[in-house]
């Protein structure tokens, strides 16, 4: 089983906090040199926003994620900020919007070759039950899983307990999933929010197992992997033992702009190529006895 590495973009975009920002163009090239094997973008700007994407530069994207050989493991869609995308708010003109956001970014992510696209269940706004939230965000994942199906692209729907209170859990996850119904429609998580729920990262990926179709990983804290208290290499022998083939994406140091994005992007890339190493050589012997 191939074990791949993905850096997201968020810490060279200025996204969500004033961090130092850099064109894709420029990102693209230091994510390949350190030795990833693909990226996962943000799809906000100055990096990849739909309405200040023209057809020209999509193609130019392309070409260089081509050049340097850099696979487009994954994208994400912008997160909050004045246009919302909260596919649960009580606003219909904003679930709308939300929706056809995904909807590009669908379109977006298989014209530069990728097949995963992240699913953030939303956020249950007071006066809102957390039944009628809920209704409202597996509405708009079932629209937009059926158009992401005609560009061959995935959704993974993400608990991310840190930052939203709808789908917190391992558990509620699942429970999306299956509700939809859908086969291209799975799930995901985010070990930095495993940590954040002082829950077991490697029993997220039993738990979640064939259904487990991308991860984020980071320390607590946004800290590389390997600078925290995270138990990484239990994540990866659990990944060997559910036979997952997806890709390993960095999600890490973008919350804070005291950060250098290649730093943490080389702490992460090297450490987790060497727990790999460590966990099949662990493997391999167990395999001979």
């Amino acid at each position: 089983m191939l074990m791949k590495l993905s850096f997201n973009t968020w810490p060279y975009a200025s996204f969500p906090v004033w961090l130092p920002a850099y064109p894709l163009e420029e990102v693209i090239k230091r994510i390949a040199n350190i030795g990833y094997d693909g990226i996962e973008i943000g799809a906000a700007s100055p990096h990849a926003y739909p309405p200040t994407l023209t057809k020209e530069r999509r193609k130019d994207v392309k070409k260089i994620l081509d050049h340097y050989g850099l696979e487009l493991s994954s994208m994400l869609p912008a997160l909050s900020g004045g246009p919302g995308h909260n596919v649960a708010s009580p606003i219909a003109e904003e679930r709308r919007h939300t929706i056809e956001h995904y909807k590009d970014l669908a379109e977006l992510c298989s014209e530069w070759g990728g097949k995963t696209l992240l699913y953030i269940p939303g956020w249950q706004v007071f006066g809102t039950s957390r039944k009628q939230a809920w209704e409202w965000s597996k509405e708009a994942l079932t629209e937009i899983a059926n158009t992401a199906k005609d560009y061959g692209v995935t959704l993974v729907v993400e608990p991310t307990p840190f930052d939203s209170n709808l789908v917190d859990r391992c558990d509620d996850a699942l429970e999306l999933m299956e509700e939809v119904n859908q086969p291209n429609v799975k799930v995901m998580f985010d070990t930095f929010h495993a940590l954040y729920r002082k829950e077991v990262s490697s029993d997220y990926i039993y738990q979640m197992g064939n259904n487990l179709a991308h991860m984020h990983i980071s320390d607590n804290d946004r800290l590389a992997p390997g600078q925290g208290r995270g138990d990484f290499h239990s994540v990866i022998k659990a990944l060997k033992d559910i036979n997952y083939d997806g890709y390993l994406a960095m999600e890490i140091g973008f919350d804070r702009r005291d950060i250098e994005p290649d730093l943490v992007a080389r702490q992460a890339h090297d450490y987790l190529r060497a727990v790999i190493k460590e966990v099949e050589s662990q493997n391999a012997v167990l395999e001979k006895i």
